[in-house]
C-alpha cells in the first residue's frame, strides 16, 4: 500500500453483542441497541467496533454456532439494522469488524443437515466423517475443546462419526472440500460487499487438520486442576502447517476490497503468533492474547519482556497487536485489580501497535458473580469447577446507575445477572 492502513492507528472496541444494549425488552443485547449507544462510541474516540456474531444460530456456544451465515437471527434484529449499523457507524467515521467463524457450523445449519442426510450427498465432504476403528472405536483420540471427552459423535443413520472440536452441536467443517471452501468464501464475499471494514477469523487455526488424522501425543503436565482437553497436545488437530495457506487464501480474499483488516483469533504462545503475519501475506493482526496469558505475571519485569519478545519476534513490517481482556478471558480489574487495571490501560494505548479494548474496561467493569443456577456458558456447564467459564466476563455493559444498569428495562430479567457495583461503576 502506498499510504499507513487506518487500522495501524487504530483502537479496536469489542462488543459481546447479547451483553450491549437491549432495545426490545426481551434481556438480550441487540443492534438497534447498538446503534443507539454509537454516539458514546464516537464519543469515547474509539476507531474500529468488533460485533460478535449476530447470524441465525441454535444458540448452543451463544452464536458460535451459525446455522446461517448469511443473515440475522431474530433475537439481534435483521439484515436492515445491520445495514443501518453500517452506515451509521460510517458517519460517525467507525469501521464495522464482524466475525468469520471458520471452523465449524451448527448442526441445524441446512449444510449439515444435508450432510447426515447420506453417506451419497453431495455435501457429504462439507464436514469430516469417518469410519469407526477395526473394533468400532473412535476414528482417533481427538478430544472436544469443552468437555474434554471424544471429538468424534456417531451418527446412527449413515454409520459413520463426524468431528467436532468443541461442541457436538458444531460439527467441524472440511475445508479441504472445494464445495465447502467456495461456499465459506462466498460468506467472506458477502459481508464484505455489504461494506464491513474487517474479519476477525474465529479459532483461526483449527481450519484444517492433519491430512492422516494422527493421534495427538499425551501431555505429560497435564494434572486434574487443568482442562480435561489439554489431557493432550493438540499436535494434529490444530495449527497444522497447511495452515498457513488458508491464512494466505483468505488475505488474498480480503485484499480485493482494497483497505480491508483480516485479524485472526489464535491462543498461541508469541512465537507462534508471529508465524501467521507470514510475509505480509497472512494476517494483517494475528491477534496477540499474552498480556492475558496465566504464563503472564503482571510485574514491569514480566511486562517489558513480554513486549521487547514480541517486538524482536515480529516479522520485518508486521505490526502489533494488544489486549488485556476479550469475551473468553476474565477482565483485567478481576486479574490484577482496579489500580493496576488503570496503569495497565495506560499501557495498552501507548504501546506501538493497534490495541483492542474489551467493552466495559473503559469503566474498570469486574468479572459478574454467576449463581449456579444462572449459568449459561456450555464451557462451564461441561467442566465445572476449574475456572473455565466464560459468563463472568460476558456480563451486562453498565450504562447507568438504574436498576439492570440501562442495559434492559428495570422490569426485565437480563441474560446474565448484572455486576454488583453497577451504581458507582457505570457510563
Amino acid at each position: 500500500m502506498s499510504h499507513s492502513p487506518w487500522w495501524k492507528p487504530s483502537v479496536i472496541y469489542q462488543t459481546y453483542l447479547r451483553s450491549f444494549q437491549d432495545s426490545n425488552g426481551d434481556g438480550i443485547g441487540d443492534i438497534p441497541g447498538m446503534i443507539q449507544r454509537l454516539d458514546y462510541l464516537e464519543w469515547l474516540g474509539i476507531d474500529a467496533l468488533w460485533v460478535t456474531p449476530f447470524y441465525p444460530s441454535p444458540m448452543a456456544d451463544f452464536g458460535y454456532d451459525v446455522s446461517d451465515h448469511t443473515n440475522v437471527d431474530p433475537i439481534f434484529g435483521n439484515l436492515s439494522d445491520i445495514d443501518s449499523l453500517i452506515q451509521d457507524s460510517c458517519n460517525r467515521n467507525l469501521k464495522i469488524l464482524v466475525d468469520f467463524v471458520a471452523a465449524h457450523t451448527s448442526d441445524q445449519h441446512s449444510w449439515f443437515m444435508e450432510s447426515r442426510s447420506s453417506r451419497t450427498n453431495p455435501k457429504r465432504d462439507w464436514y469430516i466423517w469417518k469410519d469407526p476403528g477395526p473394533n468400532g472405536e473412535f476414528p482417533n483420540n481427538w478430544l472436544g475443546r469443552f468437555d474434554g471427552l471424544s471429538g468424534w459423535e456417531w451418527d446412527h443413520k449413515t454409520e459413520q462419526y463426524y468431528l467436532h472440536s468443541f461442541l457436538k452441536e458444531q460439527p467441524d467443517l472440511n475445508w479441504r472440500s472445494p464445495g465447502a471452501k467456495q461456499a465459506m468464501l462466498d460468506v467472506l464475499h458477502f459481508w464484505l460487499q455489504r461494506g464491513v471494514d474487517g474479519i476477525r477469523v474465529d479459532a483461526a487455526y483449527r481450519a484444517f487438520k492433519d491430512l492422516q488424522f494422527r493421534d495427538n501425543p499425551v501431555n505429560p503436565d497435564w494434572h486434574p486442576g487443568m482442562e480435561p482437553s489439554d489431557r493432550l497436545v493438540e499436535v494434529f488437530s490444530k495449527n497444522i502447517p497447511e495452515i498457513h495457506d488458508f491464512n494466505r487464501m483468505l488475505r488474498m480474499l480480503v485484499d480485493q476490497y482494497g483497505d480491508r483488516l483480516l485479524l485472526g483469533e489464535l491462543y498461541k504462545p508469541l512465537e507462534e503468533i508471529i508465524k501467521h503475519y507470514g510475509a505480509n501475506d497472512e494476517f494483517h493482526l494475528p491477534l496477540n492474547s499474552e498480556l492475558m496469558s496465566s504464563d503472564c505475571q503482571w510485574s514491569a519485569e514480566s511486562v517489558r519482556e513480554v513486549v521487547e519478545r514480541y517486538e524482536r519476534l515480529l516479522p520485518v513490517d508486521a505490526w502489533p497487536n494488544w489486549s488485556l481482556s476479550n469475551h473468553d478471558k476474565h477482565r483485567v480489574v478481576s486479574r490484577i485489580g482496579l489500580a493496576q487495571a488503570k496503569i495497565g490501560m495506560m499501557l495498552l494505548l501507548t504501546l506501538r501497535g493497534t490495541p483492542t479494548i474489551y467493552y466495559g474496561d473503559e469503566l474498570g467493569m469486574e468479572d459478574g458473580w454467576i449463581p449456579a443456577e444462572h449459568i449459561q456458558d456450555p464451557w462451564e456447564i461441561k467442566a465445572p469447577g476449574i475456572g473455565v467459564g466464560r459468563d463472568p466476563e460476558r456480563t451486562p455493559m453498565l450504562w447507568d446507575n438504574s436498576a439492570n444498569a440501562g442495559f434492559c428495562g428495570e422490569s426485565v430479567t437480563p441474560w446474565l445477572p448484572i455486576t454488583h457495583d453497577y451504581s458507582s461503576i457505570n457510563v
